[in-house]
């Protein structure tokens, strides 16, 4: 049997006719720089294949995965690809859900759970304690307290479901959270009504508002100055703007009068009130959320249930003293640790009953230990989860399938992970490759690039610079490879950046008493004007210190806007800054018409020069897929129609009448530098760089887009296709290129996401020009060359979750 994957002739993308043979059931790494042609190699290319391959074996049709442009592939496995997006982004998920672990937690408190009866308030035991054992998916039945007869419902595992009305919190109907108008943020007290003072209405609006409001104010007999400043009208007034008339906040002050049957008669729904009905109609809209929450709305944790999403009753059932709510807030470990020891605790027939599922829920959870997120608990939500966290939970779930002969395709599996983590994580690489597959992985990581079987270095350059093999083989091999960056830097003929060494300044931010999540009520010193970086395994509370806390008072403080920041006492020296600028991994839209190019604002003088380049025929809208005129009106200018399919997901086709390439022929008959606007669109800013380096207005913004390690990125590429990395460099390019008067604090969470060693490099050249201009740059790294060139550490730790949370050490990194 052939003991290699063998790939002829690939030419997807970049990639120039690559040819090479992949050892099978060894731990394989592909690297090189960002854009070099690793992921279509390994995802686009093997990837789809084993799956086309593997369906064309069963007799499926396989014209939905059609083959890459690929001579052959032979020797290949079916493959499971892992890779950085996130597949649950539904707040009632969390990591229990998506793991099953909550599902058996369920289990084990419906049999064996002890509640107080809420009679007598003497302990109602098991239903197993009287010989009979309940079906845990069947609906809740009554039976009574053996002490005092009072009948209550017998506990099945829906009882412990927050997804189900059997256990899910009355009030915020198991989100754990609740959303409540911030009323400073809603409307500006200094002003009135008539002038303006409701942020959300503009001035037709108003116009419109204001007769319905005096209306509603005379039914209940109330004098209302639409002149007066909002600050100075009473407690019934403030609560008929904000609330409206069938709100119990209003109907309080006339508890006896009937609301006005009619809009014209004054039923005025209330500012709060009808951006809080239009929020909830807006469920399935993620960006209208977003806006409405940036206009005055913000997220509490419910007080009923406390944020915990299970109702009174679930929350009191206890197992051996622990509920099920303080199981799901314990780290993996301890609750690892609480497992082990219920053999111990438990006896004669209860021990019988739960083996098995105590069992399952030993591995499971040992499983999830073992790759390195051992910090997190069963109730975090999933949205709130890294992109490394989430790959890691996937990599945690194909230890326990016990397949074999199968090909695994990783994306960076050591994103957020720090260095004391990898070697674990290797470990668990190697345990699926000697469980007889092969593991394919994309990482830039040197540690586990020394502990690969086979290295493939894919270069030299990005773009059309790269798509080649620079070198393959062992890692001592490639490290001896002349030619190979990736070469240089595995042997050390590339010294990583060091410290400027500017050590403390004079004027810093200092943060008081900060003991949200895990945070052991921390104090601590940030020096202004440097390039500093917080440190700590993960789950040590380094986002919460620098995200949760510090970027969201700077929000509140600069802009006042944002949700509120997590517990702390306070935090000094805002004075020394002008702005604070948050750059984080969220995506950059939800949108797939947004893209690099229109998000950069490059495309506006693009479309410009081509409209220059039309000689007036053509306007620079006619440029714009997102706007009748010259886009292709067939697909709308997406370039692809949705066909729905009967009993299966719609499927995306090229659009017939303009090939894919969205705009029509008159539009495309324009060219610059013989490209025309599509084919701009499909460049790389790299290749977009050469082509419009006499244009300044687009040479500048594509320069800054290179300079933060995105000189690969087609310009055209969707925002919904973009990695949390590189949302991140594309917000810090557009913010390079607004003009800042003043100090500004830049506040980054994992900027080298994805970035080879020598892209790091650049991205660190552009932070320390930041700090040479004056401004102060913060963030959390684990990247050790990003460590070694700061000039301040703030290490976290000792431990991630309950084992974090305390300040270590901070200096320079010398000391």
């Amino acid at each position: 049997m052939d003991s290699c994957i063998h790939v002829t002739g690939a030419r997807l993308h970049n990639l120039r006719n690559v040819s090479l043979s992949l050892p099978k059931n060894k731990l394989v790494v592909l690297t090189g720089l960002s854009g070099s042609g690793k992921s279509t190699l390994a995802f686009d290319t093997l990837h789809r294949e084993g799956q086309r391959q593997y369906l064309e074996s069963l007799g499926m049709v396989t014209g939905l995965v059609s083959k890459p442009a690929v001579d052959s592939i032979t020797g290949l496995s079916p493959s499971i690809s892992v890779d950085q997006h996130h597949t649950n982004r539904s707040p009632r998920s969390t990591v229990g859900t998506v793991t099953e672990v909550f599902t058996y937690l369920r289990l084990l408190w419906s049999r064996i759970g002890v509640r107080p009866c809420p009679g007598c308030g003497q302990d109602i035991p098991p239903s197993y304690a009287d010989g009979t054992e309940p079906d845990e998916d069947a609906e809740a039945e009554q039976r009574p307290c053996p002490h005092c007869g009072t009948l209550v419902p017998e506990l099945v595992m829906g009882s412990f479901s927050f997804n189900k009305p059997a256990g899910a919190c009355p009030s915020c109907t198991g989100l754990g959270e609740v959303i409540r108008p911030d009323v400073q943020r809603l409307v500006d007290g200094a002003r009135s009504v008539a002038g303006g003072a409701v942020r959300g209405w503009n001035a037709k609006y108003t116009e419109w508002a204001l007769p319905v409001l005096r209306a509603a104010a005379a039914h209940y007999g109330l004098p209302f100055d639409a002149d007066q400043p909002v600050d100075d009208l009473d407690a019934r007034q403030r609560d008929l703007l904000l609330h409206g008339v069938e709100s119990p906040e209003f109907r309080r002050h006339f508890p006896d009068t009937d609301p006005p049957a009619t809009v014209s008669a004054g039923r005025f729904e209330g500012v709060a009130t009808a951006l809080l009905r239009r929020y909830n109609d807006r469920a399935d809209d993620p960006d209208y959320r977003e806006r409405a929450e940036q206009q005055g709305l913000v997220k509490q944790p419910c007080t009923d249930c406390g944020g915990t999403r299970l109702r009174p009753e679930s929350r009191a059932v206890t197992v051996h003293g622990l509920t099920i709510v303080e199981a799901a807030q314990l780290p993996l470990t301890d609750l690892d640790t609480w497992l082990a020891g219920l053999r111990e605790r438990s006896a004669g027939d209860e021990w019988l009953l739960v083996e098995p599922v105590v069992a399952d829920l030993e591995e499971r959870v040992r499983r999830l230990v073992d790759v390195g997120v051992g910090y997190l608990t069963l109730g975090q939500a999933t949205p709130s989860l890294s992109a490394g966290e989430t790959q890691r939970l996937r990599l945690a779930a194909l230890l326990g399938s016990g397949l074999t002969g199968v090909l695994y395709v990783l994306d960076e599996p050591t994103i957020g992970l720090h260095p004391s983590d990898t070697a674990r994580l290797i470990d668990v690489l190697r345990r699926l490759r000697d469980l007889g597959n092969t593991v394919l992985v994309i990482e830039h990581d040197l540690d586990v690039l020394r502990a690969a079987d086979y290295v493939v270095d894919v270069g030299p350059g990005a773009g059309r610079d790269g798509g080649r093999i620079v070198a393959a083989g062992t890692p001592e091999e490639v490290a001896r490879t002349e030619g190979s960056v990736t070469g240089a830097y595995l042997s050390g003929r590339l010294a990583t950046p060091r410290s400027r060494a500017r050590g403390d300044g004079d004027t810093a931010v200092v943060i008081r008493g900060a003991r949200a999540h895990n945070l052991k009520d921390l104090t601590v010193r940030i020096p202004l004007r440097r390039l500093v970086t917080v440190t700590g395994p993960s789950g040590s509370g380094k986002s919460t210190l620098l995200l949760d806390i510090l970027g969201r008072a700077a929000r509140r403080h600069f802009h006042r806007a944002g949700e509120l920041p997590a517990e702390h006492d306070g935090i000094d020296g805002w004075e020394h800054l002008s702005k604070a600028v948050l750059i984080d991994q969220e995506p950059i839209s939800r949108l797939p018409r947004s893209n690099a190019a229109t998000y950069s604002d490059v495309f506006t003088p693009i479309r410009e020069v081509f409209a220059e380049r039309s000689e007036g025929r053509l306007p620079a809208g006619h440029f714009s897929f997102n706007v009748p005129g010259g886009r292709c009106e067939r697909c709308e200018g997406a370039g692809v129609l949705t066909v729905r399919m009967h009993f299966l997901p719609a499927v995306e086709v090229r659009c017939p009448g303009c090939k894919g390439r969205r705009f029509r022929p008159e539009v495309l008959s324009v060219r610059h530098e013989g490209l025309d606007i599509a084919e701009v669109l499909q460049a790389t800013v790299d290749e977009a760089l050469t082509v419009f380096k006499d244009v300044p207005p687009v040479a500048t913004r594509l320069r800054r887009m290179a300079d933060v390690g995105l000189g690969y990125l087609p310009l055209g590429q969707p925002a919904t296709t973009l990695s949390g990395g590189e949302a991140q460099r594309l917000k810090l390019a557009k913010e390079l290129g607004r003009r800042t008067t003043g100090r500004a604090l830049y506040l980054l969470d994992e900027p080298t996401t994805g970035l080879h060693s020598a892209d790091t490099a650049r991205l660190l050249d552009v932070l320390q020009r930041l700090v040479d201009a004056g401004h102060s740059v913060v963030t959390i790294e684990h990247n050790l060359d990003v460590v070694r060139a700061s000039d301040w550490l703030i290490d976290l730790g000792p431990q991630g979750g309950a084992g974090g949370g305390r300040l270590i050490a901070q200096g320079a990194p010398g000391h």
